[in-house]
């Protein structure tokens, strides 16, 4: 009896952690599993036109910077998000409505974020009209004054001041970490998500941007 107590000990360790990783990962690796495509998918893409030709995202743009980015077959409802800007201003999503937004949560002291800030301030220069801008929003709970100060620092001078110190909104759009990127259709509606930093000046955030703006 002792043999069997010692053997069954080690597999409902295994068990706990397994289900432990499954409850962390699980939204990721849903999503990653929807970009393989099995057999039926596989034959309605080959007789749908190309993406391009509709004005939608294809698959095929999360490469080589965005390799890691998570395209979604279809639109996702996001909750209402509020925030603020520098001043104190309450905001929410809503306000944005009608235009396309790269959503990113940072924090001062995120070093990934520190790295991906000015590329983002040149995603915003080079793209950011009445139609599109980077809502970069600070998730610190220093403030907007030490939100403020960081983007100084690091010569960032094209992205807006948003801050939501309460970090509600991580939970919200259900990020794992930071930083957090999601891409907001004119609707209001997730595209896609990056966990972690990107390379958001490369030609392949520019295309993905554009292919967004591109749908209406």
């Amino acid at each position: 009896m002792s043999t069997k107590k010692k053997n069954s000990s080690p597999l409902a360790q295994i068990a706990a952690g397994v289900l432990i990783l499954a409850a962390i990962t699980g939204y990721y690796l849903y999503e990653a599993a929807g970009r393989k495509a099995g057999p039926a998918e596989t034959a309605s893409e080959a007789a749908a036109p190309p993406p391009a030709a509709t004005g939608g995202l294809s698959r095929d743009l999360a490469t080589g910077p965005l390799a890691a980015f998570l395209i979604h077959p279809a639109p996702k409802p996001l909750p209402g998000l509020s925030f603020q800007d520098g001043t104190g201003n309450p905001l929410t999503l809503a306000d944005w409505k009608g235009r396309v937004v790269l959503l990113n949560l940072w924090a001062t002291w995120c070093a990934p974020c520190r790295k991906e800030m000015p590329d983002l301030s040149k995603l915003e220069k080079e793209l950011g009209s009445g139609e599109f801008e980077v809502v970069a929003i600070s998730v610190d709970r220093k403030g907007a004054e030490a939100s403020a100060a960081f983007l100084q620092e690091t010569g960032v001078g094209n992205l807006r001041l948003y801050v939501e110190p309460s970090t509600k909104i991580v939970t919200d759009v259900q990020s794992a970490g930071l930083p957090a990127t999601l891409l907001i259709d004119r609707q209001g509606r997730e595209l896609g998500r990056i966990l972690g930093p990107a390379d958001w000046a490369s030609t392949e955030a520019v295309a993905l941007i554009k292919a967004a703006l591109a749908q209406k």
